[in-house]
C-alpha cells in the first residue's frame, strides 16, 4: 500500500475571469474545484495508475468534508484526522490575462492531532511505502517529516519526501527511499543558482551523500535527473507536449515514478513513467489519467543519458 501524508489539504478552487480589474464586479467564465495538496495529487495519481494508495492527513470543517467527498467521488481511499479548530483551506487561482493565487491558512494543529496521526503511520510495514509531500503550517516545526521518519525508523518503510527547505534538508540523516526537489528548491538549499542538468547533478549527488538513498530533480520543460541508490545518473527530457495547467505535475511526477518501479523494479523504467505522468498532469486540465500516461510511453523516444550501465 502507498499511503500519501497532505498536512495541509485544500479545496482548489479555479476560476477564468475574461478580463479581470480590480475594485469591479468580475464574472467568470469557467469553475473548477478540485481536492488539493501534494500528497492528495500523488493519491489521485496512483489512483488513476491501478497503484493501491490512501491518503492521510489533517481536515477540519466543511471545507474538510468536501476534500473528503471529492476524493471518494474519484474512487480515493483517505482517512484524515479531524482537526477541531479551524477550517480546511480554499485555495483559489483566478485566471485571466494574468494568473492569480489566494491561498488560505487551514486549520490549527494541535499536538494530539499529531499523536493521532502517528497512530495512524503505525500500521505501516516493511511492504508499504509513505509519501511526505508539500508544505506544512507555519506553526509546526521544520523537523515535522524528520520526526515522523525517526518515529518510524524501525518500521523499515520506504519513505520518500517531497519539500523544500529545512523540511527537506532535515529528513536526510534517516535516509529516506527518494526525495524529489526541482532544480529550484536544490539550489536554493545550497545557495546557489541551477539552471541546467550539468549543473544539477554535482549537487543530487551531494544529497546522495547527505542520506538520500535515489535523488529525483524534476526540471519543468528540461525532464529530469536521477541520481539512483547505485549511484548512476539518468537524464531525460520531457515527452512533448503543449503544457495547459502546471499545477501537480510535479506530484504526478512522485506517482508515476512510484508506479514505475513497483511494476518494474528499474529506475530507468520508473523515472519513464514518472515523467510521463508529469507531462500528461501538465498538459491536461486535471491530473494524469492511466490512458494518457501509457500513449505517452508509447509514443515518446526517450533520449536517456546514462553515465555508467
Amino acid at each position: 500500500m502507498i499511503y500519501t501524508v497532505t498536512v495541509n489539504p485544500s479545496l482548489d478552487y479555479i476560476i477564468d475571469v475574461q478580463n479581470f480589474t480590480p475594485g469591479m464586479v468580475n464574472r467568470t467564465t469557467a469553475e473548477k474545484l478540485f481536492p488539493g495538496g501534494k500528497g492528495i495529487n500523488v493519491s489521485i495519481v496512483l489512483h488513476n495508475l491501478g497503484i493501491e494508495t490512501k491518503a492521510l492527513g489533517f481536515t477540519a470543517g466543511f471545507t474538510g468534508e468536501e476534500i473528503k467527498r471529492l476524493l471518494k467521488q474519484k474512487g480515493v481511499a483517505s482517512e484524515f484526522i479531524e482537526v477541531e479548530q479551524g477550517l480546511s483551506r480554499i485555495n483559489v487561482k483566478l485566471r485571466s490575462h494574468e494568473e492569480s493565487e489566494i491561498n488560505g491558512q487551514g486549520p490549527s494543529i494541535t499536538q494530539a492531532d499529531i499523536q493521532a496521526l502517528y497512530k495512524e503511520l503505525d500500521r505501516l510495514t516493511p511492504e508499504d511505502t509513505l509519501v511526505l509531500a508539500g508544505s506544512i503550517p507555519s506553526a509546526l516545526p521544520s523537523s515535522f517529516y524528520m520526526d515522523i521518519m525517526k518515529h518510524l525508523a524501525d518500521r523499515k518503510t520506504k519513505i520518500i519526501v517531497d519539500a523544500t527547505k529545512d523540511l527537506l534538508k532535515n529528513v536526510l540523516q534517516f535516509h529516506p527511499f527518494m526525495v524529489k526537489p526541482n532544480n529550484h528548491e536544490l539550489g536554493e538549499i545550497f545557495g546557489v543558482k541551477l539552471q541546467t542538468k550539468k549543473e544539477v547533478i554535482p549537487y543530487a549527488k551531494k544529497f546522495r551523500e547527505m542520506g538520500a538513498q535515489n535523488v529525483l530533480v524534476s526540471m519543468a520543460a528540461q525532464g529530469a535527473v536521477l541520481i539512483s541508490e547505485d549511484g548512476k545518473v539518468y537524464e531525460a527530457p520531457c515527452p512533448e507536449g503543449d503544457p495547459v495547467n502546471s499545477v501537480g505535475a510535479g506530484d504526478s511526477m512522485v506517482a508515476g515514478f512510484i508506479a514505475g518501479y513497483l511494476n518494474t523494479g528499474s529506475y530507468r523504467e520508473a523515472l519513464k513513467t514518472g515523467l510521463c505522468a508529469g507531462t500528461a498532469s501538465a498538459c491536461s486540465e486535471e491530473l494524469a489519467t492511466k490512458e494518457q500516461v501509457e500513449y505517452l510511453l508509447q509514443a515518446t523516444d526517450f533520449n536517456f543519458k546514462t553515465d555508467a550501465e
